[in-house]
C-alpha cells in the first residue's frame, strides 16, 4: 500500500449533505449507516495530521431536490462540519470537477492523491474517483466511509443498496482507484 509514502494527500468529503438523509427521496433502503462515523473519523485523523480537507456539497439545480440550495437539505451533515481553514466547494453535477476549480486548487498545493468519502457510491463518488484517476491523481475510495440507494433497474427490478455499493466499488478498484477501509487508511497516517 503506497499511502505511507504519500507527500500531500488530500480528503474529500462529498455531499455529505443534510439532504441525504430523507432516504425516501433517494430510492428508500441505504447501506453502510456507519459511513457518516467513519468519515468522522477520517475528519478528525486528517486534522491531526495538518493534511488537507476538501468539503464537497452537491447544490441541486431541481428545486424540488433536498440539496436545493434553498432547502435545509444543502447544509452539511453534522459529522462533515468544515472547520476553518478547509477549503470547501459546491458544484452543480456530480464529478467534483466539472464546473469546480478543484483540480487547480489540488494543483496549486501539490496534491497528487486524493481519498475520497461521503454519498452516494454509485454516483459522485465515482464520477468523482473516474475523473480524478483520468487527471492523473493517485485515487482511493474509502468502502465503509461511503454509501448508496436502493435503485431500480430499466427492467423494473429494484437493486438493494448494498448490493449497488458492492457493485460500484468493484467496478472502479483498480481500474479508477484503491478501494479500501478505514482501518487499513488509519495505519498509513
Amino acid at each position: 500500500m503506497p499511502i505511507a509514502k504519500l507527500h500531500n494527500p488530500a480528503l474529500l468529503v462529498i455531499d455529505a449533505q443534510v439532504g441525504f438523509e430523507k432516504i425516501a427521496h433517494w430510492g428508500g433502503n441505504r447501506n453502510n449507516p456507519a459511513a457518516a462515523q467513519r468519515w468522522e473519523q477520517l475528519l478528525a485523523a486528517w486534522r491531526v495530521a495538518k493534511l488537507p480537507i476538501f468539503h464537497i456539497r452537491h447544490s441541486s439545480l431541481l428545486l424540488n431536490s433536498p440539496l436545493h440550495a434553498s432547502h435545509a437539505g444543502f447544509a452539511y451533515q453534522a459529522t462533515a462540519l468544515p472547520q476553518a481553514g478547509e477549503t470547501e466547494i459546491v458544484k452543480h453535477v456530480n464529478s467534483a470537477f466539472i464546473g469546480t476549480d478543484l483540480l487547480a486548487q489540488l494543483q496549486e498545493k501539490a496534491i497528487d492523491t486524493v481519498i475520497l468519502v461521503g454519498l452516494t457510491t454509485n454516483h459522485c463518488i465515482s464520477t468523482t474517483a473516474r475523473m480524478a484517476s483520468n487527471f492523473g491523481l493517485k485515487t482511493y475510495v474509502v468502502a465503509d466511509a461511503t454509501a448508496c440507494f436502493d435503485r431500480q433497474g430499466i427492467n423494473g427490478k429494484v437493486y438493494p443498496a448494498e448490493l449497488v455499493h458492492q457493485i460500484s466499488l468493484a467496478n472502479l478498484n483498480e481500474e479508477f482507484a484503491t478501494v479500501l477501509n478505514t482501518n487499513i487508511l488509519l495505519e498509513y497516517l
